[in-house]
């Protein structure tokens, strides 16, 4: 009797990760994405293909899944690896329910998560602590946040997934108060945005709490994590990355998620601030992280156990974790490098530390070679691009 195959929506590094970790288990894999960069240089351990867009094409793109269902004889089970499919999922699961499986918290604190406000307030309401915050929507109110901020600060969207449509920045660092006053206007316009105390500590002060809670929030999967460089370096996602266990966070973040009732795969994100200790709360994600192929390796496989769970195979709780596993993403760990080397902050031979002991790679993988020379070449690119117009 066939087994139930994976369907993913998305084909970054996230979604090529779940595909990985899917396929060398022998499921039959299946991934889409809209058209654009990763339309070339498709994996070659799924059966890839362009879907309608989940921002613009809603009731396209749920035809076409339908269609894409209807072809197997058991449900599939259903993979986002971004904000825009998560969203999509979650306002149309009672139809896609028919023909997918899948798991998610409710809609409604799915979309307070992605709310950079309605996170601050979750926040609020479970004193945890978070960088100081500003919520401006007129002049009045900028010049009373900004007697109030020391600079530098950051301006972020309030809508991350949606704002980086436009301009691709997680957070905008602003010197003083003037270059305040003068890009807020400019980059308002493209979404409502916050503005936020910057929490000083290098790369390696952020972690990452992880966890898969059942239907009956069961936790199923734990993880936890350390970056060392990310890309780019002051306001990117990961680029180097270990496998950590840091116990004070799982006391932090687990009873947290369970308190929300976040079941399926979610993920904490934290800064650690070197003036008083605490550990502050960046943001919450209630879906596949970026880094999550790290967690295979280190012998606690999301995809997988999410897999297992979703067809009634009822997996054994993964809770301990392998430390000191390193994922690389590497075209953008050298490139991080690189600009750390010209502000003297790292040398080649830190680089080359960062090979040592065990690792894997976020794309490189000789039985699928074309994300890595899609990726390596799309970023090499940019960054030429970028070099030339300073």
């Amino acid at each position: 009797m066939p087994s139930h195959p994976a369907v993913v929506l998305d084909l970054s590094a996230n979604g090529v990760g779940i595909i990985h970790a899917l396929a060398r288990r022998g499921i039959e894999v299946y991934a889409f994405d809209t058209s654009g960069p990763y339309s070339k240089g498709k994996s070659r351990l799924a059966s890839c293909a362009v879907c309608p867009s989940p921002l613009t094409q809603q009731k396209a793109l749920l035809s076409f899944l339908k269609g894409v269902a209807r072809k197997f004889e058991k449900k599939p089970v259903l993979y986002a690896g971004a904000d825009d499919y998560v969203v999509f999922i979650s306002t149309y699961r009672e139809e896609l329910s028919e023909y997918y499986l899948f798991l998610y918290p409710d809609h409604s604190m799915i979309v307070d998560l992605l709310d950079k406000k309605k996170t601050y307030d979750l926040a609020m309401k479970y004193c945890i602590p978070t960088a100081k915050t500003f919520f401006v929507e007129n002049d009045d109110q900028l010049d009373e946040a900004i007697s109030e901020l020391e600079f530098p600060c950051i301006l972020k969207p309030v809508y991350g997934h949606e704002f980086r449509k436009h301009i691709n920045k997680k957070a905008i660092k602003i010197q003083d108060a003037n270059q305040l006053r003068e890009v807020f206007p400019l980059y308002s316009k493209y979404g409502e945005l916050i503005i936020q105390e910057l929490i000083p500590g290098d790369n390696q002060s952020f972690y990452k709490v992880a966890t898969f809670f059942d239907d009956d929030m069961n936790l199923l999967a734990l993880f936890t994590l350390q970056k060392n460089h990310q890309f780019p370096v002051e306001f990117g996602t990961g680029a180097h990355i270990v496998s950590k266990r840091i116990p004070e966070l799982v006391e932090l973040g687990v009873p947290l998620l369970k308190e929300l009732k976040l079941k399926g795969v979610n993920m904490i994100e934290y800064k650690k601030d070197p003036r008083d200790g605490q550990y502050k709360l960046i943001e919450i994600n209630p879906r596949f992280w970026l880094t999550h192929s790290l967690t295979g390796p280190s012998g606690v496989d999301f995809a997988y156990t999410y897999y297992l769970y979703l067809t009634g195979k009822n997996p054994a709780p993964q809770l301990e974790q392998i430390d000191g596993v390193q994922w690389i993403y590497l075209v953008r760990y050298f490139l991080t490098f690189l600009e750390k080397r010209r502000n003297d902050e790292m040398t080649w031979r830190d680089f080359l530390k960062g090979f040592k002991g065990k690792k894997v790679f976020a794309l490189l993988a000789l039985d699928d070679p074309m994300p890595f020379i899609r990726s390596t070449s799309s970023h090499l690119w940019n960054a030429w691009k970028r070099k030339r117009k300073e």
